[in-house]
């Protein structure tokens, strides 16, 4: 790119689709669109109006691509001319982004049955994506950059940007949620989860339809996190919009079961739950701790009592509160697994999704985990790996195991073992290196004529599949899920539980430039960790330290530099390396502890935000969990 002189910003394309870029200084630009059609070419001018920074420049830039992604969808319902497909992928290209903007919108999205979709189709509702700009977003040429508008702010100034696959689907199938939520305490006497007093505070619901506003009472008797997760569909977008209306729920229904323990961290969890006060208001600390250490020792009466149990001789694991979190966690992904399954008697959800989720409660970080999506905590310029992927490759000895224990499962077409290529039958009797699920390394076995059968996991890398079908081992959904040709089901293999990290972030200091990352496969495909991390570092090193923006635009900045460039040999990104052509979704999460959160005021007054909200409508989705 060669830069002018001047003070303007001019594009200049051709028929053919070149661009040829002109100086760019400024923050807030004049923009003037000016177009012939059918001619030669469509040029773009941006006066400036203020002097630049790094930062807002990538958004002035995006601004302008979304001014151009407009234009051509105004013309084309119009005349059906294609000319401004060829300006608008130059110009994207280029600027690598588009300003979502706008109200919410619904996309037809479902899995081709003729049952109604539980949710429609849309993109994650935080971005405020109208229905034409859904529609620009989905251009699998252009691949525009979706970040957040500029009125609209995430907790902990979030940020968040994602992009469309080259053309594997139709629809981006990557989801996300960013939610605020708040656990009210059961009423006295309530054994089942109250699903009337879990709150959270902003909406995903367009314009807060069948939701009630409540006042927050005493803080002290909630639970509040915060929540971030990203989905990642296949075979269909419906289990991962699904799973971002409702994990979230799930999870707060588990961490209600548990409140009044967590509130109380000074006391171990009691053994039995049953033998707590229901109401700890009405009781004394004095008199809770011994209430608990009465149920550490068995004691149901009074010495001498014909009540009284014999004493126990036996010890009792210590049980930490973190524990108790890991397991709500665990038991929402669970649920929500069931929850779908159940779904897809009544509604259309097609194919399944992997699951990554943040949540930060009383000082924790935990990062829950079932796929091969991933995060990281970039620390001082330190990598720090918060979890695991969940491949064929990663949980080979977990699947050899299933198969062993029962056999009917892999319907007498697959074997358990492992060999380094597929084995012919001119080498039956040969031996040949193979791996059970016994081992780590290779040994040599005598080849029988049962070996040739297609291995239970074929393949390498990215490449490697269970059962010739599917390339993930953890997640949600894929209940109806078939090898092809066959009545064999796949999901026997899955696993929906998550690996469950927790990250002390309370225990540590941490400084402006220090992030999580959350990406969907399509970043660390083509991106390492230590590159992702020097790219948010260098860039994040040249922002405005008190700019809000700067986590949105670092977002898309590392979603530019996974989707590369496209050009006559497909996208590519630097030393000409392949991009990725898959749907990528990323969060960056300030790990600032003190960071400024969004206050009341801010909830009430932007558009994209509410203040408490009673969540009926979800509460009704949930139901079949405890009739």
């Amino acid at each position: 790119m060669k830069m002018l002189s001047g003070l303007s910003f001019v594009f200049s394309i051709d028929a053919a689709g070149t661009c040829l870029c002109g100086g760019v200084h400024a923050s807030f630009w004049r923009i003037n669109v000016r177009s012939t059609f059918p001619g030669s070419g469509v040029w773009l001018h941006l006066t400036p109006e203020t002097q630049p920074d790094d930062c807002s420049l990538r958004r002035s830039a995006s601004a302008a691509a979304l001014l151009l992604h407009a234009a051509e969808l105004r013309r084309q319902r119009r005349c059906g001319n294609t000319m401004l497909t060829r300006v608008k992928s130059a110009v994207v290209n280029f600027m690598g982004g588009v300003m979502a903007g706008g109200s919410g919108g619904d996309h037809p999205g479902g899995g081709g049955s003729d049952l109604p979709l539980k949710f429609p189709y849309s993109r994650p509702e935080f971005l405020g994506l109208s229905a034409d700009e859904i529609e620009c977003s989905a251009d699998h040429i252009a691949r525009p950059i979706l970040i957040l508008k500029e009125t609209r702010r995430l907790p902990w100034a979030t940020g968040y940007a994602e992009v469309i696959n080259a053309g594997k689907s139709i629809l981006n199938e990557d989801q996300a949620c960013c939610e605020v939520l708040m656990v009210k305490k059961k009423p006295p006497g309530s054994s089942a989860p109250n699903r009337l007093n879990m709150t959270r505070r902003r909406s995903s619901l367009p314009n807060g339809e069948d939701l009630n506003l409540r006042d927050n009472l005493d803080g002290s008797e909630d639970l509040t996190f915060h929540y971030w997760a990203l989905f990642d569909g296949h075979a269909g977008s419906g289990a991962a919009v699904v799973a971002s209306r409702l994990l979230h729920h799930h999870i707060a229904l588990h961490l209600q079961e548990v409140m009044e323990i967590l509130c109380t961290p000074n006391l171990p969890p009691p053994t039995c739950l049953e033998e707590e006060p229901v109401n700890h208001l009405l009781t004394t600390t004095s008199n809770r701790a011994l209430t608990r250490a009465a149920s550490l020792r068995g004691a149901a009466g009074a010495p001498g009592s014909p009540n009284t149990p014999p004493t126990r001789f036996f010890t009792e694991k210590k049980v930490s509160h973190e524990s108790l979190v890991i397991g709500a966690i665990e038991n929402a992904f669970k649920d929500m697994d069931v929850q779908i399954e159940k779904d897809k008697a009544s509604y259309d959800i097609s194919g399944g999704c992997t699951a990554l989720m943040v949540l930060f409660l009383q000082g924790n970080l935990y990062v829950g985990n079932a796929g091969d999506s991933r995060a990281i905590i970039i620390r001082a310029g330190e990598v720090i790996p918060v979890s695991a992927e969940f491949t064929p490759e990663s949980e080979r000895q977990r699947l050899q195991f299933l198969a062993y224990m029962q056999p009917h499962l892999l319907g007498n077409e697959f074997t358990h073992l492992e060999f380094p290529r597929r084995v012919q039958r001119k080498e039956v009797g040969k031996k040949m290196l193979y791996r059970d699920f016994t081992m780590s390394g290779w040994a040599y076995k005598t080849i029988e004529e049962d070996d040739l059968k297609f291995p239970l996991i074929y393949g390498e890398g990215k490449k490697a599949r269970v059962l010739a079908t599917i390339g993930v081992t953890r997640g949600l959904g894929d209940h109806n899920l078939k090898v092809h040709d066959s009545n064999i089901y796949i999901k026997p293999f899955l696993s929906c539980c998550p690996e469950v990290k927790v990250y002390p972030l309370s225990q540590w200091e941490h400084r402006a430039d220090d992030v999580l990352v959350m990406g969907t496969d399509g970043l660390w495909d083509v991106l390492s960790n230590q590159e992702v991390s020097e790219a948010v570092t260098s860039f994040l090193a040249n922002c405005d330290a008190d700019d809000q923006h700067r986590y949105t635009m670092a977002a898309q900045d590392l979603i530019m530099r996974a989707r590369g460039v496209l050009k006559d040999r497909g996208w590519r990104i630097s030393n000409d390396r392949l991009g990725s052509g898959d749907d990528i979704s990323v969060f960056i999460i300030p790990l600032i502890k003190d960071f400024p959160e969004i206050s009341s005021h801010d909830w009430d007054s932007r558009p994209s935000v509410s203040i408490v909200v009673l969540l009926q409508r979800a509460v009704k989705d949930l139901n079949f969990l405890h009739p």
